[in-house]
């Protein structure tokens, strides 16, 4: 049991709604059709009555027969079933075909909901719950919340049905239909007893599909990894594992479900024997005809489909409902990045302060305490230190990805909450460590930041980046393909296309976070060269471990657990002789074009300066 259940805990953002809730939320969704749904509902009740006709004309047909014993009595009762059984069908078409349109639209509308909250979502969001979980709930849990919709429609089919046939039942026999009524009780009660179960087991089987498509999406992400550590069999069998308890959750839920039919047609049976036994005595004592006991039994039968296709609806509907409640979970999580206004913001400067700001990424993990900085507008800053210092924190911060907790976040002297986010991270240019490419072609690429730029104005800025050199190795220049993440292009080339993405969107603010820090010597040169055009007149925020980077920066921050214990320019820090020297002995000094391994720091740092 704790195998089959391991993982399958809700996620921090899941959130528990009544069935009214739900309804209610549901029920909104098809406001804009009122028209098609109200057609449909016309439908649904000439359906219903001619269902519903059916076991009349039968019994009439029967005792008429016995009256007359007239072929052409039996004619008549023929056609008028063939002609209800034809309405019948026809009704039940425009209903399934109107019910489909409309069912179709609103999944359409609430699919688009859902992955417009995943494109609100907080980069905090991606970072706590796999992205494959998120892709189960913008596409299977949306589909399957079709099945409430078509559940309701169906319900409401056989409760028309339900109250026409106990017209009939108390039409024929008052004592025989309070009897079947009777029994009806007891039948909902069971199916009510299964409600809570249903939704539980509903719950986690959604969890388990969701994480065996999470698996399959890490897997496929990282398959070049795995490769060149022969650990397919180890993710095989990882998959087999989550696979295998997706089987075992949903078995169960088969289980639960189809338990219920069972014994709702169990109590049905003897509600039906029970009224046949009390109805045959009415005959023999001549208390109803023939033709009405028939009519009774086979309205008992009509009427007993229904009542537990009712009862059972209920734990049924929880499916739907789990679906339902998966979807709006996700459109309804609480962002935690909030802006407290939606000020303009104009051509910005690029002046960027922090003062007194406090940051953690959960209340375990404080990264930055009483954080100060002031970055001038123009001026290109080089962040160093260990991992973990802080240095991304600083530029995601910046990015506005993640929210801080106390202090402020100033940029041209106002606080960052009050800016229009969209309008603000227009002016902003950043460029990470392994540069993300959408498929499509290099040109495609780096228009994506401005989609009604020219071809001349891509290839404009193509050319500025390391002296366009580097467009001569691609295949067909801009016009080059790329696969799926930037596949067909070396890293060095993608970093190319990600600086020129940047220069074309023309930001006043970049943030480069270790952008030469995967690339060889030759593609360094070139990116240098190109970063020297990217950052002209900008304000900066580099984030690097590479020499050619930081010694060109106007100010080097030395950051240390989330503080700030040394800046200044490469040639001041180094005769300081502090942390930042040895950050550059560790990380740095081989990078010197004049680096003799075995010599000491003291010529390294004279000839560097």
């Amino acid at each position: 049991m704790g195998f089959i259940m391991d993982g399958l805990d809700a996620e921090a953002y899941d959130r528990t709604y009544s069935d009214r809730a739900l309804v209610t939320r549901i029920v909104s969704y098809f406001r804009p059709r009122l028209g098609t749904m109200f057609f449909v509902a016309i439908m649904i009740v000439l359906a219903s009555v001619m269902d519903t006709a059916l076991p009349v004309l039968l019994a009439r047909g029967i005792d008429g027969m016995a009256r007359s014993r007239s072929l052409a009595t039996a004619g008549l009762l023929v056609a008028a079933i063939l002609v209800a059984g034809a309405l019948a069908w026809v009704f039940n078409y425009f209903r399934q075909s109107r019910t489909a349109v409309a069912v179709g639209d609103v999944v359409l509308h609430l699919r688009l909901d859902a992955f417009g909250a995943v494109m609100k979502r907080d980069m905090s969001f991606y970072d706590e719950n796999p992205s494959g979980k998120v892709v189960s709930r913008v596409t299977s849990d949306t589909e399957d919340f079709a099945t409430v919709v078509t559940l309701v429609l169906n319900l409401l089919s056989q409760v028309l049905i339900v109250v026409f046939i106990a017209a009939v039942l108390f039409f024929i026999n008052v004592r025989l239909a309070l009897l079947a009524l009777a029994i009806a009780p007891v039948i909902v009660i069971i199916a009510f007893a299964f409600r809570r179960i249903a939704r539980t087991t509903t719950q986690r089987a959604r969890r388990a599909l969701a994480r065996v498509n999470a698996t399959v999406q890490e897997t496929i992400a990282g398959i070049s990894v795995a490769k060149s550590f022969r650990q397919e069999r180890t993710i095989y069998d990882e998959f087999r594992d989550v696979n295998r308890q997706s089987y075992e959750v949903t078995l169960r839920q088969g289980l639960v479900f189809s338990a219920i039919f069972p014994i709702l047609t169990t109590v049905a049976g003897i509600g039906t024997a029970v009224i046949v036994y009390f109805g045959g005595l009415s005959v023999l004592n001549h208390g109803v005809s023939a033709g009405e006991w028939f009519l009774f039994v086979q309205a008992v039968a009509y009427f007993w489909f229904p009542l537990t296709s009712i009862a059972s609806f209920w734990s049924q509907f929880q499916q739907g409902l789990a679906a339902s409640e998966r979807v709006f979970a996700l459109i309804d999580a609480e962002p935690r990045v909030v802006q407290s206004d939606h000020q303009s913001v104009g051509r910005l400067a690029g002046r960027i302060e922090f003062r007194h700001l406090d940051f953690r990424y959960s209340a375990s993990e404080q990264v930055l305490r009483d954080f100060g900085m002031t970055i001038t507008a123009g001026e290109n800053v080089a962040l160093v230190g260990h991992t973990g210092a802080g240095k991304s924190t600083l530029g995601k911060l910046v990015a506005r990805f993640y929210e801080f907790q106390g202090g402020k976040l100033l940029v041209d002297d106002r606080d960052i909450r009050t800016l229009d986010l969209a309008q603000y991270r227009h002016q902003l240019g950043v460029v990470p460590q392994t540069p993300f490419l959408f498929a499509g072609t290099v040109a495609e690429n780096i228009r994506y930041g401005r989609p009604e730029a020219s071809d001349a104005e891509v290839a404009a800025v193509a050319r500025q980046v390391g002296g366009g050199d580097w467009l001569d190795t691609l295949a067909a220049g801009l016009e080059t393909p790329v696969s799926e993440m930037g596949r067909g292009l070396s890293m060095g080339q993608r970093q190319l296309v990600a600086l020129a993405r940047v220069l074309l969107q023309d930001p006043a603010i970049i943030i480069l976070d270790e952008a030469t820090a995967s690339v060889d010597p030759l593609t360094e040169a070139q990116i240098q060269e190109g970063l020297e055009t990217v950052l002209r007149g900008r304000t900066a925020i580099v984030i690097a471990h590479r020499l050619s980077t930081v010694r060109t920066a106007d100010r080097i921050v030395v950051l240390r657990k989330g503080r700030i214990v040394e800046e200044g320019s490469h040639e001041e820090l180094l005769r300081q002789g502090g942390h930042y020297a040895d950050l550059y002995n560790t990380y740095f000094r081989h990078q010197s074009p004049d680096y003799r391994p075995g010599e000491g720091f003291v010529a390294v740092r004279v000839t560097g300066s």
